[in-house]
């Protein structure tokens, strides 16, 4: 009987070795191991390994370390080769209206306030429709993911229709419906956009890369009262809210007309300023302005790009980064830039204000880089999941090609991307954990015909574009 008992126990404890063992080897199958790749963390030490080993765990970094070591860790992991690439946080693009790809180029070289009234509005309210919203975004994600951005910041309309093709291709997302005073091309009243707002927030709820916020379009388009309730509704679910503010020297001057404030003022007469809140443009602030940002934890979306096409004016970055403000790097819409590669925003932001501020030391490029990522993280409120690639955060991942003339040498990693680096080096593309782009080729986005049908919609807008132009001809032939 004491045979048996122990022959039974021997036999317990090997199926429980076996098991574990069975158990770890399938669990070890599920990693991502990208080896023998030069990596920039984006931490709080500036960890940068010039050559390691990077592992994932379905949709967040294990660990990082000596390629031999993690080889020897994880046998049976998949491998991405990752000799001649350097592997970094995804781009973060912190300010996009990405259905106006299907503008691109329509109405350039006008100020503002009149490419905004009478030319977008008006194409606007003739072209946006849940279709062509669907098609404009499949265009503006495959160009993000292209040129390295893995997670981006909208105001727009249908963002129903955004998040359907967020949740297709892969992408991360923060979605907001614009509020706007007049009716817009999916929502007849302000209240009903901010019944939209809600609805969306409640069925995207709990999407692993698609969060629902709130928007109001900006102080000159949208009611002090309509304001206070999208930054309510924001506030009730704990979600970020987008305003555009101080965007150019116009909006600022009819501020201080009309309520006798600064834009910036404005909204905190009105309450609605706090750290969630992300301040789309700032191109027009007083000191007095950049301190109560600083104050109340705003944070500042800088469009380089989108402000200089439009002579909209030059944001104060340095002065915003010394007073502790928030900034991240955004393209705007592509209507007002042409592209949404966050590369060329990093570029552009560092060589614009050592021009503007006269000084070559200012914003440099690691200031640069780290607006384009941990920057955004921390104005969405996602700095403990995205913007760095440490252990615990979501795999956002991308890798550039170094295997260039442009790439080399590398005296630093940091001006090499700025100064140096395009998006079209973006090679493999990993967001939370999975990859949607490796060797340019997608993984959850077909362009099998995607060009022909934008160029169809071109063909319509320039036929509207002509009948827009001649009733504006007209009205002002009346004035």
């Amino acid at each position: 009987m004491l045979k048996l008992t122990l022959k039974l126990i021997l036999l317990s404890v090997f199926i429980m070795i076996t098991s574990s063992c069975t158990d770890t080897s399938k669990d070890t199958e599920s990693y991502l191991l990208i080896k023998n790749t030069m990596i920039l963390t984006m931490d709080a030490k500036e960890t940068f390994y010039e050559q390691g080993s990077l592992v994932i765990k379905g949709s967040v970094i294990k660990e990082i370390g000596e390629t031999e070591h993690m080889l020897e860790k994880y046998p049976s992991a998949q491998i991405v080769d990752g000799a001649g690439k350097l592997a970094m946080p995804g781009l973060i693009n912190l300010h996009t209206h990405i259905p106006m790809t299907i503008f691109r180029g329509y109405a350039d070289d006008l100020p503002l306030h009149e490419w905004l009234y009478d030319h977008i509005f008006p194409v606007e309210s003739e072209f946006i429709n849940a279709e062509n919203v669907k098609l404009g975004s499949k265009l503006a994600v495959a160009e993000m993911l292209r040129s390295g951005t893995t997670t981006f910041n909208d105001m727009y309309y249908y963002i129903d229709e955004i998040a359907s093709v967020v949740d297709a291709t892969g992408i991360r997302a923060v979605l907001s419906e614009s509020v706007i005073d007049f009716a817009a091309p999916n929502s007849p009243t302000p209240a009903h956009g901010l019944r939209v707002s809600e609805e969306m927030i409640k069925k995207w709820n709990g999407h692993p890369r698609i969060t629902i916020s709130v928007s109001a379009h900006a102080p000159y388009s949208a009611s002090g009262d309509l304001i206070k309730k999208a930054k309510a509704l924001a506030d009730k679910y704990d979600v970020p809210f987008n305003i555009h503010v101080a965007e150019t020297r116009k909006e600022f001057d009819q501020s201080l007309k009309d309520f006798g404030f600064t834009p910036v003022g404005y909204l905190d007469n009105l309450g609605v300023l706090s750290d969630n809140v992300i301040a789309a443009h700032g191109v027009h602030l007083t000191p007095e302005d950049i301190e109560i940002l600083a104050a109340r934890g705003v944070s500042v979306a800088h469009n380089p790009e989108c402000n200089m096409k439009l002579a909209s004016g030059v944001a104060p970055v340095p002065e915003l980064l010394n007073a502790g403000v928030k900034v991240g790097l955004g393209t705007d819409g592509v209507a007002s830039n042409n592209n949404m590669d966050v590369f060329e925003e990093m570029n552009t932001s560092a060589i614009l204000h050592k021009l503007n501020s006269v000084d070559p030391t200012v914003v440099d490029a690691q200031t640069v880089v780290e607006m384009a990522t941990m920057g955004g993280a921390r104005a969405l409120g996602m700095e403990n999941e995205i913007g760095s690639l440490e252990p615990g955060k979501k795999a956002d991942i991308i890798m550039l090609d170094l295997m260039q003339p442009h790439a080399h040498p590398m005296y630093n990693i940091y001006s090499l991307l700025v100064y140096s680096m395009k998006g079209s080096d973006v090679e493999t593309v990993i967001v939370d954990g999975k990859i949607v782009m490796h060797k340019g080729e997608f993984t959850n986005l077909d362009e099998d015909g995607l060009y022909d049908k934008i160029e169809k919609i071109a063909d319509k807008i320039r036929e509207k574009s002509q009948e827009i132009a001649e009733l504006n001809g007209r009205s002002k032939q009346h004035q």
